[in-house]
């Protein structure tokens, strides 16, 4: 289950304490979850009007930043198409500091950085304050919507033209393109007076038009029709006749039910086709195929500084050869997920915050709840905290007895919590 819920409460004596309290309340006994400290720095309080602003614009930073993850997530996963089984391997946050990720940890799953989560100091200086913080955030995201959303454009304009350029070559012999059936042996051609049609005939009706297709019209050459293609229900055959009766012919075989293709034969034309639909697939392979498998580089190297720095120059080396747009979404999902759980981390500080008072004193914890105990968590989570504010605990107590509620809807409890849900695919991968 990838569900967490990050939750913060006030400081007993002192924060382990708090820590302590929670363990025993959630796993020592009825193992109801699995838990890990949140670790969030020392942020500027600031004044309380700005924290009250604050905490409305960071909901909706909040939700804004969440849907750019799901979008790039989503997006990946169209991109690779016939590889939609890796596309979890490919969504993965740079974990650590600058030098960590460099160094020991590439890139991490989902899981491991929630649950091991680092503020990153260089890219959100705590010596800002809160609100230019959630700012900065703001732009990033911003700013990788918006390139997203020229990219995809971009990317879908040449998966249309390619789509275009396969439905001409394949389907029914009444609509694909016949540049690669037809050769230039089968017409005649530079001629003034004789002209070669080709005809879609029914595979019910080649006898008919065997014995028929020679009178069709006047100036018909005897015995000019081959077979040159077939499919499962008609096949294609050439015919030779004088120009002057074109007309005469195409009338008499559409009463037959036998189809002339408008079809002349131009090697430039056909050529310059093929060389269309090479470019396109060339051109949509490059965006995201890969000369070699990456993911034995995404495991954390805990041997000696001179290899680990080989894989890193191996896996730089490895990232060009990857697609432009697969690398950009990897890149970018990793910075907004990042972003993302940064967000969670503000929003937990101010609430915290405004609901604790000052000084700061509160101990932020990740729970992933058993699915199966999220109820009974609840429960004793409500037991726990709920001296914090008697008036949210009524609720939630006269909640638990009617049947059929949704307790995850119920967004306000006595102690601080927000959910963070992993699952940002529409399909299982």
């Amino acid at each position: 289950m990838t569900e967490f819920w990050l939750i913060s409460a006030p400081g007993e004596k002192t924060c382990q304490q708090t820590w302590d309290k929670m363990m025993a309340a959630t796993t020592r006994t009825n193992n109801l979850s699995t838990n890990h400290k949140f670790n969030i720095p020392d942020l500027k309080v600031g004044t309380l009007d700005v924290l009250v602003g604050l905490s409305d614009e960071l909901a909706k930073l909040d939700s804004f930043v969440e849907s750019v993850v799901k979008k790039v997530a989503q997006y990946m996963a169209d991109v690779l198409e016939d590889s939609r089984d890796k596309v979890q391997e490919n969504l993965l946050a740079n974990g650590g500091t600058v030098m960590t990720s460099l160094l020991l940890s590439f890139s991490v799953d989902l899981v491991t950085y929630i649950t091991r989560f680092q503020w990153d100091m260089a890219k959100y200086p705590i010596k800002q304050s809160l609100k230019n913080i959630s700012e900065i955030i703001s732009k990033q995201l911003t700013q990788i919507d918006n390139d997203l959303k020229t990219r995809a454009s971009a990317y879908n304009n040449l998966k249309g033209n390619l789509q275009n350029l396969e439905r001409k070559n394949a389907g029914s012999l009444l609509t694909r393109s016949l540049a690669d059936i037809v050769k230039k042996e089968d017409f005649v051609l530079d001629s003034e007076y004789l002209i070669t049609l080709l005809v879609v005939v029914p595979k019910t009706a080649y006898a008919d038009w065997q014995k028929t297709y020679e009178t069709l019209a006047e100036m018909v050459v005897p015995r000019s029709s081959n077979l040159l293609f077939q499919d499962n229900d008609s096949g294609l055959f050439s015919v030779t006749l004088f120009r002057k009766a074109i007309d005469d012919f195409k009338h008499k075989a559409r009463e037959n039910k036998f189809i002339v293709r408008d079809f002349q034969y131009n090697e430039e034309e056909m050529k310059a086709d093929k060389e269309e639909m090479t470019r396109l697939c060339t051109d949509k392979k490059k965006q995201f195929v890969s000369e070699m498998d990456t993911g034995i580089f995404t495991t954390v190297v805990q041997v000696g500084y001179f290899l680990r720095a080989f894989f890193f120059l191996t896996l730089c080396c490895i990232s060009f050869l990857q697609g432009p747009l697969v690398r950009w979404l990897k890149v970018n999902f990793s910075e907004a997920f990042i972003a993302w759980i940064h967000i969670k981390a503000l929003r937990v500080f101010v609430e915290s915050v405004l609901r604790y008072g000052l000084p700061v004193n509160f101990q932020a914890m990740l729970l992933q709840p058993n699915k199966k105990t999220m109820k009974k968590l609840r429960e004793v989570l409500n037991d726990l905290y709920k001296h914090l504010d008697s008036s949210a605990a009524a609720i939630i107590d006269s909640a638990m007895d009617i049947p059929g509620l949704n307790l995850s809807q119920q967004e306000y409890y006595p102690y601080v919590y927000y959910k963070i849900d992993c699952n940002l695919l529409e399909f299982k991968v």
